[in-house]
């Protein structure tokens, strides 16, 4: 039976995908629909296969509509508007750490090997954003095997981000910096690139499903400070600094308070759902 209520919860998680900063796993645990999700994919891979697609079907049909019909903003506003437009994604990160600390339980669950592990994974994010790769030269220009097995990789590594919860999959491609070029290839239907990117995410989906829903499951705790780690360290990595006069300062301030609040009211919503 489709289920087509999940369109709306495709989009709604497709248009958190394009934004570095939300994440599709945090809007799918918001949206009740996370263990499901992971147990689907899981299964999607098995002979029950079948039994997911009403699920999965109308959930990707709205993820695709979401991201196709945002590409061209966000590409927009990246060029037009950078410093305004990272504020926004700069709250957005900040407001998802105290939901993803809720949801943990951090100040029963937390030990001192736990906040050993968030400073470890904030330190790899800041050192990666030290080495953050350069978007002005985009990895597809040449068209070369190389190029091609990062953007592979890339969509890897991105789908991971994308189905846990509290990492972006949009944020890791700026970390190693495709993710304009990827935008740009959403916006100009670059087939080969998107071609190359999306079966990417489909392979990472596909065998890193299985093992995040074991590590939410054994050892959630752990897995949730490392998650919390990475949001931390993302902040430096995405803060985009203050240079382009006072106007785009007051109009920052308004956009790294909208996604904040933004944010904050999404988790706001995760714990009236569990009251």
């Amino acid at each position: 039976m489709i289920e087509w209520k999940n369109i709306l919860r495709g989009m709604a998680m497709g248009a958190s995908d394009v934004i570095p900063g939300v994440s599709g796993g945090t809007l799918a645990l918001i949206l009740g629909i996370y263990y499901r999700l992971l147990s689907a994919i899981s299964l999607l891979f098995s002979r029950q296969w079948k039994q997911q697609l009403g699920f999965l079907i109308p959930l990707g049909v709205g993820m695709g509509a979401a991201i196709l019909s945002l590409a061209h903003l966000l590409e927009w506003l990246l060029a037009e508007h950078p410093q305004p437009t990272f504020f926004f994604f700069f709250g957005l990160i900040l407001g998802t750490i105290p939901f993803i600390l809720y949801k943990v339980n951090y100040k029963t669950n937390f030990k001192k090997n736990h906040y050993v592990i968030l400073l470890l994974a904030a330190v790899i994010v800041l050192l990666s954003g030290l080495f953050q790769g350069d978007e002005e030269t985009a990895v597809i220009a040449t068209g070369s095997a190389g190029s091609f097995a990062i953007l592979f990789f890339s969509g890897w590594l991105a789908s991971t981000a994308m189905i846990l919860p509290g990492i972006s999959g949009s944020f890791v491609l700026v970390i190693i910096g495709v993710y304009q070029t990827v935008i740009n290839a959403l916006t100009e239907l670059n087939l080969p690139v998107l071609f190359t990117f999306g079966v990417g995410v489909l392979v990472g989906i596909a065998i890193m499903s299985k093992l995040l829903r074991y590590m939410l499951h054994a050892h959630t705790v752990g897995t949730y400070a490392v998650i919390t780690g990475l949001l931390v360290g993302s902040l430096y990595v995405i803060f985009p600094g203050l240079n382009d006069g006072v106007i785009a300062f007051v109009v920052s301030l308004v956009t790294f308070v909208t996604g904040l609040g933004l944010a904050l009211f999404l988790g706001r919503i995760d714990r009236t759902r569990a009251v």
